[in-house]
């Protein structure tokens, strides 16, 4: 709510408020300024210097992971940090914090694999053999993101469908170059691939509803797409996690 200020040799009030950008593209600009202090700044002078072992924090806007080398450590902090962001008048998103307990799995049968998973800014990262045998951290696109990217494309493909096929061919490959700019990734081409694959499923559902003729049919299709190709998936980015020592 708006707050009257007086300043000292004025007679006019001011008024001051305070705005919210939800969803904006300010939003994270916004969130690096205010949780530079709150988290940051509070992390590296308050808490690490009394945790038992080594710990470090990545966060982007109001996304972050924390990591511990000590269970306790992170246990201890995991209470705290409510309480913490409380003070500033924020809160901790309950469906997306968690402990997770990030060590290499025990086998390749290790049932509790997938509880060494985690989400951070559309990725899942998880352990994987390496070619050599060792255990890596390795990334993926997150079925959540994943969804959503399609979702989008298929809205498009839908409002769209009476373009031509040659201009939506160039948008499709333009949506589809962004989208390995971002998720293209060492370890991410079997995700890269599947996403090709399924655009171009969502391309072909739509452009059969273009009329009340005949439908496309998958042998059409693929002289189709022979012609008009989609952009193959492609990794963007070579950087991957160093291997951690086998137990």
């Amino acid at each position: 709510m708006p707050a009257e200020a007086r300043p000292a040799n004025a007679d006019t009030p001011v008024y001051a408020g305070v705005c919210s950008f939800v969803g904006g593209v300010i939003s994270p600009l916004l969130a690096n300024i205010y949780l530079h202090e709150v988290l940051d700044t509070w992390f590296e002078e308050d808490v690490r210097p009394r945790l038992r072992r080594d710990a470090f924090m990545v966060r982007y806007a109001d996304d972050a992971v924390l990591c511990f080398a000590d269970e306790d450590d992170a246990r201890r902090v995991m209470a705290v940090l409510p309480r913490r962001l409380e003070r500033f008048g924020l809160e901790l998103n309950g469906q997306k914090t968690r402990l997770v307990a990030f060590t290499p799995p025990e086998s390749d049968d290790d049932r509790r694999s997938g509880e060494r998973a985690f989400d951070f800014l559309g990725f899942t990262h998880f352990w994987r053999r390496s070619r050599n045998g060792r255990w890596i951290v390795s990334k993926k696109t997150s079925k959540v993101r994943f969804t959503r990217a399609l979702k989008s494309v298929s809205e498009w493909c839908r409002s769209h469908r009476h373009w031509s096929v040659a201009d939506q061919r160039k948008m499709l490959n333009r949506k589809l170059l962004g989208h390995y700019a971002y998720f293209g990734v060492i370890g991410n081409s079997v995700s890269l691939s599947r996403f090709r694959y399924e655009v171009g499923r969502r391309w072909r559902y739509w452009l059969n509803r273009r009329s009340n003729r005949s439908g496309i049919t998958w042998d059409r299709f693929a002289r189709l797409l022979a012609r008009y190709p989609l952009a193959p998936s492609r990794v963007s980015h070579s950087w991957s996690a160093p291997p951690a020592a086998n137990p």
